[in-house]
């Protein structure tokens, strides 16, 4: 119990410090640091968290990469719908966290924006509604296959946590004119709570196609890793 309780703990502080810092980059310093700043955001922050979580949790912090877990045989349904819970409620609370300083900053906006991710005139390229699902289905595709395949089992050790940092900051770097780069619901539902209407109206599009993604990224990995599937299965039986 208590190890099972220190891995759902480390999904919540992971997600909170992932929505603080790398949202946290989009919010209070996007005009400094540009696009570029912000994908390199996600992808160091992701990296340093993967080494100080991957051997308690795995350092999913994502929705979408427990459902690719789960898909892959590598999790118990009971233990991601645990990781899903705290991985939302990190992210609500992460956001929450980095309102409250944005509050304390002269003249920072935080409504309709703060971080969140949208399509239509919330795009910055107008991004229609069919665009902006492919885009975070393919992404999210893309970032959870990557997870899958320099993993061993559940946890991360070794270098794995290297090309998973990377992988974040490249699809971050494709999708921020875009959507705003969602490809973790539990990092999309969190500032959309602060930013207002416009941002819940399509928050659903991003907790939707990522973990479709996320899914089909599993099924993916079957095919091109077969032999690595029945000892993951195995060690978590």
């Amino acid at each position: 119990m208590e190890t099972e309780t220190r891995k759902i703990v480390a999904e919540f502080l992971g997600t909170l410090l992932l929505v603080f810092v790398a949202v946290g980059a989009a919010v209070l310093a996007g005009e400094y640091i540009g696009a570029f700043g912000i994908a390199l955001c996600f992808g160091f922050t992701m990296l340093g968290l993967m080494y100080a979580l991957g051997a308690i949790s795995g350092c999913h912090i994502n929705p979408a990469v427990t459902m690719g877990m789960l898909v892959a045989g590598r999790m118990r349904v009971r233990t991601a719908l645990e990781y899903w819970v705290a991985q939302l409620l990190g992210g609500v609370v992460g956001a929450a966290i980095l309102f409250l300083l944005a509050k304390q900053v002269p003249g920072l906006k935080t409504h309709g924006l703060f971080g969140s991710n949208g399509y239509d005139d919330r795009s910055t390229v107008q991004l229609n509604t069919g665009g902006a699902f492919l885009v975070e289905f393919a992404l999210t595709f893309v970032f959870v296959y990557v997870f899958l395949a320099v993993t061993n089992k559940i946890l991360v050790t070794g270098l794995a946590g290297l090309p998973i940092g990377l992988a974040l900051g490249a699809v971050h770097l494709v999708g921020i004119p875009l959507t705003g780069t969602g490809v973790n619901p539990a990092r999309s539902l969190g500032p959309a709570f602060f930013a207002g209407t416009p941002a819940l109206s399509q928050v659903w599009l991003f907790l939707v196609a990522p973990m479709i993604g996320g899914a089909l990224a599993a099924y993916a990995h079957r095919f091109t890793h077969p032999a690595g599937l029945p000892a993951a299965v195995a060690d978590d039986a």
